[in-house]
C-alpha cells in the first residue's frame, strides 16, 4: 500500500484510508435515507401492512452491510494489509456478516409479520412468545449452518443428526403439534374468533374466550369453562351464532285449537310479537313479526312464531316474555291452546259396553 500524493502532499495510507471509508459509509447513508423517504411515501398509500414490514427489517441489516462493506472494498482495492491472507480473513468475515445482516432481516420480517398478524386478528396473542421463539429458532439455525460451510466446516453431519433428533422431538411432541397446527389453521380459516358465541356437537355452548397454540377455551352460560384441544376442535362440527351476523331468528312453535279462528290467531300473535319486538331488551324494533302455519296435528293446528333478537343470549328472554304475555292475551281473547287428547266417535251401530261394579 502505497503513498498518496495530491497538490504535492504526500498523504500516508493512515491519513486517506479514514476518509474513504468515512466517505463511503456517509454517501450510502445518505442513499439509504433517500431511498426510504420515497419508499415510505409510496408505503403509506397502499392499504397492507407488508411494505412497512419490510422496510422496518431492511433497515438494521442495510445499516450493517453498508459499514461491513466499506471495509471490503477498501481492501479488495488498496490491500492496506499488504498480505493475501488478511485479504482472505476480510472476504470470508464480509460473507459472514452478510449472512448475518440476512439472518436479522428474516428474524425481523417474520416477528413483525407474526406481531402484525395476531394484532390485526385478535386471536392467539397468548401464543406470540411460542411463534417468535420457533421462527428465531429455525432461521438462527439455518444461519449458523451457512456460516460454517462458508468456514470450510462440513455440516452433513449436523444436518443428519437435526433430521434424526427432530424426528424424535416430532414424534415424542406429536399431539402437541397437532394441536398447534391446528390451531393455526382455526387462526387461518376463521370459523371462530374470540368472542363469538358457539355450540358444539357434544352439545356444550358459551362464548370463545380464548384460541391458544394448543386449546381453545369457551365460557358457558353458567360461567363455567370448557377447555377444548385445538384438534379435537378443526375435527367437530360447530354451530356459529355470531356468523354471517349476531342477529338471529327467534322460533317460537304453538298449536292452538281446530275451532279457533285463524285470522284472529295471526293478529293477535302478532300484536303481541311487535310488542315484545318494541319493549323487550334484545328484541330488534324495525322488525315485522310473523307467523307461518305449518301443520294440522293430533289435537292441534301447529303454527310457528317468527321475531328476531340481537344474538343469542338475547332469546331466552325473548321466548319468556313472549309465552307469558301470549298466555295472558290467549285467556282474554277466548283462544283455546289444547291439551294433548284424543277423541273416540262410536258406530251407530255398535252397542254400549255395560260394566258393572
Amino acid at each position: 500500500m502505497k503513498n498518496f500524493t495530491l497538490f504535492g502532499l504526500t498523504i500516508p495510507p493512515a491519513a486517506y484510508i479514514p476518509v474513504l471509508y468515512f466517505l463511503w459509509v456517509a454517501v450510502f447513508q445518505l442513499l439509504k435515507k433517500l431511498f426510504y423517504r420515497k419508499i415510505r411515501k409510496l408505503a403509506a398509500k397502499t392499504t397492507t401492512k407488508l411494505d412497512d414490514i419490510i422496510l422496518y427489517a431492511l433497515d438494521f441489516p442495510l445499516v450493517l452491510l453498508i459499514c461491513t462493506s466499506g471495509v471490503f472494498v477498501l481492501e479488495n482495492i488498496f490491500k492496506f494489509g499488504g498480505s493475501d491472507r488478511l485479504l482472505g480473513w476480510v472476504n470470508a468475515v464480509f460473507i459472514g456478516i452478510t449472512i448475518i445482516a440476512a439472518f436479522i432481516f428474516f428474524d425481523r420480517l417474520l416477528s413483525a409479520w407474526i406481531h402484525t398478524y395476531s394484532e390485526k386478528m385478535g386471536d392467539m396473542k397468548g401464543s406470540l412468545g411460542v411463534l417468535r421463539v420457533v421462527v428465531r429458532v429455525i432461521v438462527l439455525g439455518i444461519g449458523i449452518l451457512m456460516i460454517l460451510g462458508e468456514l470450510g466446516i462440513s455440516v452433513t453431519p449436523i444436518i443428519a443428526s437435526l433430521g434424526v433428533g427432530s424426528l424424535a422431538v416430532a414424534l415424542a411432541l406429536q399431539p402437541t403439534l397437532e394441536n398447534f397446527f391446528s390451531g393455526l389453521q382455526i387462526i387461518a380459516d376463521k370459523p371462530i374468533v374470540v368472542g363469538q358465541f358457539i355450540k358444539l356437537d357434544t352439545g356444550e355452548e358459551g362464548y370463545v374466550e380464548k384460541i391458544g397454540w394448543r386449546s381453545t377455551w369457551v365460557r358457558m352460560l353458567p360461567n363455567n369453562m370448557v377447555v377444548i384441544p385445538n384438534k379435537i376442535l378443526v375435527n367437530t362440527r360447530v354451530l356459529n351464532y355470531y356468523y354471517p351476523s349476531k342477529e338471529l331468528a327467534v322460533l317460537v312453535e304453538l298449536g292452538v285449537d281446530y275451532r279457533s279462528d285463524l285470522e284472529k290467531v295471526e293478529r293477535v300473535t302478532i300484536e303481541v310479537a311487535e310488542e315484545i319486538m318494541q319493549n323487550v331488551e334484545g328484541g330488534i324494533k324495525s322488525f315485522k313479526p310473523f307467523i307461518r302455519y305449518n301443520k294440522f296435528n293430533d289435537f292441534s293446528i301447529d303454527f310457528t312464531v317468527i321475531m328476531r333478537g340481537k344474538e343469542f343470549v338475547d332469546t331466552h328472554l325473548i321466548k319468556h316474555e313472549f309465552i307469558k304475555r301470549l298466555h295472558k292475551r290467549y285467556n282474554q281473547e277466548g283462544i283455546v291452546i289444547p291439551f294433548p287428547i284424543r277423541t273416540l266417535e262410536w258406530a251407530e251401530s255398535s252397542k254400549p259396553v255395560r260394566v258393572s261394579q
